[in-house]
C-alpha cells in the first residue's frame, strides 16, 4: 500500500561523480519527497542519466551520499532496488525472451501474487497482447520501451524512476503512460524522472531542477523559476542553459 506522508524519499548530499578527470556531476544536494512528481530537465549530456545512475544504484558515487526510502544507495544498492520501479534510457529487454516471459520474470522477482493475470492486464493495457510470444529481438523500439514501462508499473511501486520514459512511443501511448503515472501520484505514489522534452515538465511535474553541464541551474516550482508571469518554461531553460554556456567559454 502506498503511503503519502510527504516524508523526504530522496535525499543526496553533495553527490558528485567522475570518470577520470571529467566532472560528470558536480555535487548536488536534492530532496524529493513523497507524492511528488520530481523532473530532471536538460540538455543531452547535461548529467541527468548520470544522477539517475546513482540514485538507484547503477553507478557508484565518487563523493557524497544518496539516501533512497531510508536506504544508503552505495552501501546496500540491491536491497534499493528491491523496493523501487526503474525504467533506464536505453536498456531493452533480452533479446532471447518474450514479452510474457520478461515482464513474468521479473513479476517473480518482485514475488508479485496472481502474476499471470497481471502479466496479461499489462500486456493488453500496452496493446501488446498479439506480441506477447514474439521475441523481444523481433518488437519495434517502441514495443521494447513498452515491455520496459511494463516492468517498472506491474508492482505500482511507491518511488518509480524514469529516464526518457516516452522515447520511442507514440502519441497515444505517451497520453495513456501520462494518465497512469498522474494517477498514480494522486494516490501517493512519487516519480522522479529526466528527460529533454520541457513539454513534459509543464504537463506532469509539481517540481522540478533544470540541469547542465552536471550542475543544478534552479530548483523549484515551475511558478517559482520563472522571472516573470509572461515567461515560459522554454524561455527559463534557454535563459539558464544558454548562460550555462556562456560560463564555461
Amino acid at each position: 500500500m502506498i503511503i503519502n506522508s510527504k516524508e523526504p524519499l530522496v535525499i543526496t548530499e553533495d553527490l558528485s561523480k567522475m570518470f577520470g578527470d571529467f566532472i560528470a556531476l558536480h555535487p548536488l544536494n536534492v530532496k524529493v519527497f513523497s507524492g511528488e512528481f520530481f523532473g530532471v530537465f536538460g540538455p543531452n549530456g547535461a548529467g541527468k542519466s548520470t544522477f539517475i545512475r546513482l540514485l538507484t544504484g547503477q553507478l557508484q558515487s565518487s563523493l557524497g551520499t544518496a539516501e533512497v526510502l531510508g536506504i544508503d544507495v552505495k552501501k546496500m544498492p540491491q536491497r534499493l532496488k528491491a523496493n523501487i520501479g526503474i525504467v533506464p534510457e536505453s536498456e531493452s529487454p533480452p533479446s532471447y525472451l518474450t514479452p510474457y516471459e520478461y515482464i513474468y520474470f521479473i513479476g517473480r522477482l518482485r514475488r508479485l501474487d496472481d502474476l499471470s493475470n497481471k502479466v496479461l492486464h499489462w500486456l493488453d493495457w500496452f496493446g501488446m497482447t498479439d506480441k506477447r510470444d514474439t521475441m523481444c529481438k523481433d518488437l519495434s523500439k517502441g514495443q521494447r520501451q513498452k515491455v520496459m514501462l511494463a516492468c517498472a508499473f506491474i508492482h505500482e511501486p511507491r518511488l518509480l524512476f524514469l529516464d526518457e520514459p516516452f522515447a520511442n512511443l507514440d502519441p497515444i501511448y505517451q497520453r495513456k503512460c501520462r494518465t497512469w503515472l498522474l494517477d498514480h501520484v494522486a494516490k501517493g505514489g512519487t516519480i522522479f524522472m529526466c528527460s529533454h522534452v520541457l513539454e513534459v515538465a509543464e504537463r506532469l511535474c509539481t517540481r522540478l531542477a533544470i540541469i547542465d553541464h552536471g550542475k543544478v541551474l534552479v530548483s523549484g516550482n515551475i511558478s517559482d523559476i520563472k522571472e516573470s508571469d509572461s515567461e515560459t518554461l522554454e524561455d527559463v531553460f534557454i535563459r539558464l542553459v544558454g548562460q550555462s554556456v556562456n560560463e564555461e567559454e
